[in-house]
């Protein structure tokens, strides 16, 4: 049984807490609040910056607009591009402009994703807010398992401005060739996120994507008690412990309807960490510092 974490402790490692997985809108899927609202409540709250993310546009011109209109004084706005059929699927002619233009993270197809849309054959996994085109497959990989040309391109404009590349919804067969080919055009920042879900990494991966200079992130959402949760305390432990602490962070995945707000997402995932034993330094760690290491933000950028 979890106890109920010091409110002033988990309010003391909000502080400087970073968000690199938010899912506010506008979207053709349903949200809870939009990008300024999901800043603002994230500023109150004393956190350092906010990534937003959508599968379907990139972000990066709402960070400028936030920027110039005076809205991101307390805490940051950064952008993302998600490379799903959208954007024209895995299209440098997308990346070089959302890099140019307030994004940090390129993430590989996700809701575009032939492993995605294979995961969701019998179940809706992230639906719209009304019926769409349905998605073309995608994948990083040819028949023979060697990377796609469009990707390699993708990876040059990602190491030309050193930003983050997300392996999205890949399986993990994809990741490897990926990352591999990453590391070798220049790629310094490596992220996998939900590592067990859709990715469909083991342990074992974990630890050896860790090994090639990979960082680790959980979605809160799957953690913590609401509709999207679908692992258990004793499951997050182990994945922490997989990678180390110092290669794990957390992102909230939130920002959907009928959940959690983002803000919220963090205060439970810290009293979690808490409950099961983590230091405050550890977990300040995986709420802050080390996203913030990742994706080049402020001072804690090492």
């Amino acid at each position: 049984m979890t106890t109920e974490a010091d409110p002033a402790l988990v309010q003391s490692l909000m502080q400087g807490a970073i968000d690199l997985h938010c899912h506010s809108g506008p979207s053709v899927m349903a949200r809870a609040l939009n990008h300024e609202q999901a800043l603002e409540q994230a500023a109150e709250a004393g956190m350092r910056a906010v990534l937003f993310k959508d599968h379907y546009y990139p972000t990066g011109p709402f960070v400028d607009v936030l920027k110039e209109s005076g809205k991101a004084t307390q805490a940051e706005p950064v952008g993302s591009i998600v490379l799903n059929n959208a954007v024209g699927g895995i299209n440098p002619f997308a990346v070089e402009p959302a890099l140019k233009c307030g994004a940090k993270v390129v993430w590989m197809p996700t809701v575009s994703a032939a492993n995605h849309i294979r995961e969701g054959h019998r179940k809706s996994l992230l639906p719209t807010k009304g019926k769409m085109l349905k998605q073309v497959g995608l994948s990083a990989v040819d028949a023979r398992g060697d990377l796609l040309d469009n990707v390699k391109q993708v990876l040059d404009i990602i190491a030309e401005h050193d930003a983050v590349l997300s392996c999205g919804h890949l399986h993990i067969s994809e990741v490897w060739p990926l990352f591999d080919e990453a590391k070798k055009r220049g790629v310094n920042r490596l992220l996998v996120n939900h590592p067990s879900y859709t990715v469909g990494a083991t342990l074992s991966d974990i630890k050896e994507l860790v090994g090639m200079g990979a960082w680790i992130e959980h979605s809160i959402c799957m953690f913590i008690a609401n509709r999207m949760k679908v692992y258990d305390d004793a499951f997050l432990k182990q994945m922490i412990e997989a990678a180390g602490v110092d290669r794990t962070f957390f992102g909230s995945d939130l920002g959907q309807t009928n959940a959690p707000l983002p803000v919220e997402g963090f205060r439970q995932i810290i009293g979690l960490c808490l409950s099961l034993g983590y230091s405050e330094d550890d977990v300040r760690k995986m709420v802050s510092t080390n996203a913030a290491q990742l994706a080049g933000i402020g001072a804690n950028q090492s």
